[in-house]
């Protein structure tokens, strides 16, 4: 009888366990309904007395979620720009690779950063320290508005709107309220956390159409996928410039393919200069202290299954880089042309220059007037910037850091006074049409008579 008792005791408890855990689990599923939003940002603050490293600093450029540019002292940075890398945060990606809700958390960032009277930047320990790319510095940002005397932490803030999962969250000297908004965040179901779509991540079947098309729409199509055909003029930063040809105007019209770090190398051997292309990416854009760009990325290549509609494909080799020899009153003329609209059609004008962004030109006979060496303290220092004069015309050309044949640094004297001629791309930089050399024998000397 005593051993029933007990067995009945047992059973009672187990029963009673599995409803406290039901009951349990039962929040944990419903939270959505049960949880509110906390906004735990306003309840951390920044201690100006901590052991940590902190500097006041403006944006240089916004790159995406979890990563920007900022203005430093020198002593932070040599270069005077810090690369920042936000602590205990991955937002989705927005640039190289376009990812559900990385365009929002782009957004998110710049808008409050935009909106800032003050921002501060502050080490996770006594020292500023970098990520694993040896580039980026990690950093907590802080910033308060207009009228606020308090600052507040844009890290914690993308993790308690669910536009970043943690990342090595619990590490970190603020780890506790940051895991604490992760999982609020995850109970609430908000943006990365949740099953709802993403109104401006377009995944549906690439968009077919021309180049011509594309970049005088451009606006229209940014974050959707499209597939194009051009052929592979110029390799650049992880990337490479295609145009392509346009019977009717007798014109070039091209674009920059930025295919970063993920695509095989079997895909980046399609990209060969003279290889006429299928492109089949999506088109994203990039703000920099410069203006804006646009580009098309997150490529892909699927060497199993060459046939993927998703895939980028060769179309043919042995292909002539157009390097059309261009006048520069023609560079710097308007141009009417025809373009498509929702109600058929109508000719519009357009800057000569920006019908041809992107694309190979040629000019003869420019005289260099003006040489400006770039001298901000970055990777850049020593690039140079040539006015050149045409008649009455005037004309900019950029070039990198350029060497001699000793690997010496070619300075402004090499070219000032001179006559060139060239070849290059079009490119808009500072507010300006340029055209922009990328090595040395792209610009040849024309002896005097």
């Amino acid at each position: 009888m005593k051993k029933k008792f007990l067995s009945l005791l047992l059973l009672l408890g187990i029963i009673l366990g599995c409803l406290t855990g039901c009951e349990a689990l039962s929040g944990l599923i419903g939270g959505k309904e049960k949880a509110e939003f906390i906004d735990y940002a306003a309840q951390l603050t920044l201690d100006m007395n901590s052991e940590t490293n902190k500097q006041e600093v403006t944006v240089k450029n916004y790159i995406d979620g979890d990563t920007t540019h900022f203005n430093v002292p020198t002593s932070i940075d040599a270069n005077g720009v810090l690369k920042a890398r936000y602590l205990a945060c991955n937002t989705p990606e927005s640039t190289g690779k376009i990812e559900p809700w990385g365009k929002k958390a782009a957004t998110f960032t710049k808008e409050k950063l935009l909106s800032a009277t003050s921002i501060i930047l502050e080490t996770d320990g006594a020292t500023w320290e970098k990520d694993s790319t040896g580039e980026r510095y990690l950093v907590w940002i802080w910033y308060k508005t207009e009228g606020s005397s308090t600052y507040r932490n844009l890290n914690l803030e993308l993790l308690q709107n669910g536009l970043a999962v943690g990342s090595k969250a619990g590490d970190t000297r603020y780890g506790t309220v940051c895991t604490a908004a992760i999982n609020n965040a995850g109970l609430l179901q908000l943006h990365v956390f949740g099953d709802a779509k993403d109104p401006d991540f377009y995944d549906g079947a690439a968009i077919e159409m021309d180049l011509k098309h594309l970049r005088l729409n451009i606006e229209d199509y940014e974050g959707k996928r499209v597939a194009f055909n051009g052929t592979v003029t110029q390799y650049s930063n992880n990337g490479v410039y295609v145009e392509d040809y346009n019977e009717v105007e007798d014109r070039y019209y091209g674009i920059y393919i930025y295919y970063g770090f993920t695509l095989s190398t079997d895909g980046e051997d399609l990209l060969e200069v003279g290889n006429r292309v299928r492109i089949v990416g999506k088109v994203s854009r990039y703000e920099s202290q410069y203006g804006t760009s646009w580009q098309v990325c997150d490529l892909y290549y699927d060497l199993f299954n060459t046939s993927n509609p998703n895939n980028i494909q060769l179309l043919e080799t042995g292909c002539e880089v157009s390097n059309v020899l261009t006048t520069p009153e023609t560079f710097n003329s308007k141009v009417e042309i025809d373009v498509e609209t929702a109600d058929g059609g109508e000719t519009k004008e357009y800057d000569y220059a920006y019908l041809a962004l992107q694309t190979s030109i040629s000019m003869n006979n420019l005289t260099v007037t003006k040489v400006h060496t770039t001298a901000t303290g970055g990777n850049n220092d020593g690039a140079l910037t040539l006015t050149c004069k045409s008649g009455n015309e005037t004309i900019s050309v950029r070039t990198p850091k350029l060497y001699d044949e000793n690997n010496n640094l070619i300075t402004g004297d090499y070219f000032l006074n001179k006559t060139i001629n060239l070849t290059g791309l079009v490119e808009f930089f500072n507010n300006q049409y340029q055209v922009e050399i990328f090595e040395l024998s792209d610009i040849v000397f024309v002896e005097a008579n």
